[in-house]
């Protein structure tokens, strides 16, 4: 019955619909905030029973509020966080990314019904064909149905099929998923050099997601993945005193540090499909004001993905300043430095990522943060 529903997205009572949609804008920062806080394994197992709380709150509200076509994708997602509650299954981030890349494609959902725009692109068959396999695959196939379709969805198929598989067998595909997952290890080695790194590569990844997802023209997320996995790792060939270092730089010093962007760049430009990655990586350091390097670039030489990582890249920085500040007060000193330094950023993602940390410290009050 439920997957008959699916296929008709309809608005059955206008203002449940809205209840609905209010509902769920509720609830999204919640389950953000937990899953963003999995990665630190304490608590963890509260923290599934609370994701699984909320999903069947969702749930039971797009039943109360008669917007079927949502049920099946949350119903999928309810049953595999309860073989992970039950100790079925381990969890790991990749059940994590999926989870909230699959609510933000409902979110699209919800908005393109109430627009009575197109769902076409959206490919919500595809995906529910392989959420609803997920709850009964083996503990070893999970992992990879869950990767293969976060792929998927940061467009590394370029497209689904209306097959109900997810177009990722083919070589391309594979090799780079690969890609991603190298990106990704060598920015754990990064972290694995300085403890006040520890957990800066999925702070940023999340930061980075959010604030594109929040953009009317997004940037292609695999992409902006591998940028934000990559635009640091020309660090690790300079020398560790420079990581860190408090007050004025030498001209020297200056001048090894602007070199870092063109190593990690070129490293991505010798790897193929990855050239939009490797231009954010090299001018993520370039300021609107032509004032930073390494080619002194200003305005809209500066290409989009750049503007958006220069902001997390800054945000993380001053964080790890303030960090015996406790999170909540690091974050608010942080996007006060980002805000007051207004120049040296794109107003226009600026004003995006206020958004994300807004919602972030309402969700950290909400829960009791400091």
């Amino acid at each position: 019955m439920m997957a008959k529903q699916s296929v008709v997205p309809e608005i059955v009572d206008p203002m449940g619909f809205q209840d609905f949609r209010d509902a769920v804008s509720d609830y999204a920062p919640q389950l953000e905030q937990l899953v963003w806080r999995m990665s630190d394994g304490d608590d963890n197992e509260e923290r599934i029973a609370q994701l699984f709380r909320i999903l069947h709150s969702i749930k039971g509200d797009a039943s109360l509020c008669q917007v079927y076509f949502i049920e099946p994708y949350l119903h999928a997602l309810e049953s595999l966080l309860g073989r992970v509650r039950q100790g079925e299954l381990p969890y790991l981030e990749v059940i994590g990314d999926m989870l909230m890349l699959v609510l933000d494609r409902l979110v699209l959902a919800l908005d393109a019904v109430a627009h009575g725009e197109s769902l076409d692109d959206l490919h919500l068959p595809t995906i529910l064909a392989v959420l609803e396999k997920l709850p009964v695959l083996g503990v070893t196939e999970v992992p990879q149905a869950c990767a293969k379709l976060v792929a998927n969805m940061m467009g590394t198929a370029g497209g689904a099929s209306d097959s109900g598989e997810v177009a990722m067998t083919g070589s391309r595909s594979e090799r780079r998923l690969a890609d991603l997952q190298f990106f990704r290890t060598l920015a754990l080695q990064l972290e694995q050099r300085l403890p006040p790194f520890s957990g800066r590569t999925e702070r940023n990844l999340a930061l980075a997601l959010e604030a594109n997802n929040l953009s009317s023209q997004p940037l292609n997320m695999e992409q902006l993945a591998a940028a934000v996995y990559m635009h640091d790792i020309g660090m690790m060939l300079l020398p560790e005193a420079l990581w860190l270092k408090v007050g004025r730089m030498s001209d020297e010093e200056r001048q090894q540090m602007s070199a870092h962007p063109g190593w990690a760049a070129g490293l991505l430009e010798r790897m193929p499909g990855w050239e939009d990655a490797a231009k954010m990586v090299r001018q993520h350091h370039e300021t609107p004001d032509g004032k930073g390097y390494p080619n002194g670039l200003s305005g809209g030489d500066i290409c989009e993905g750049a503007r958006l990582l220069a902001l997390v890249d800054a945000f993380e920085s001053v964080m790890l300043k303030h960090a015996l500040q406790g999170q909540r007060r690091s974050m608010l000193r942080a996007v006060a430095e980002l805000n007051a330094s207004e120049r040296q950023f794109d107003p226009a993602w600026l004003q995006l990522f206020n958004q994300v940390i807004r919602a972030r410290l309402e969700v950290r009050h909400a829960v009791g943060g400091r």
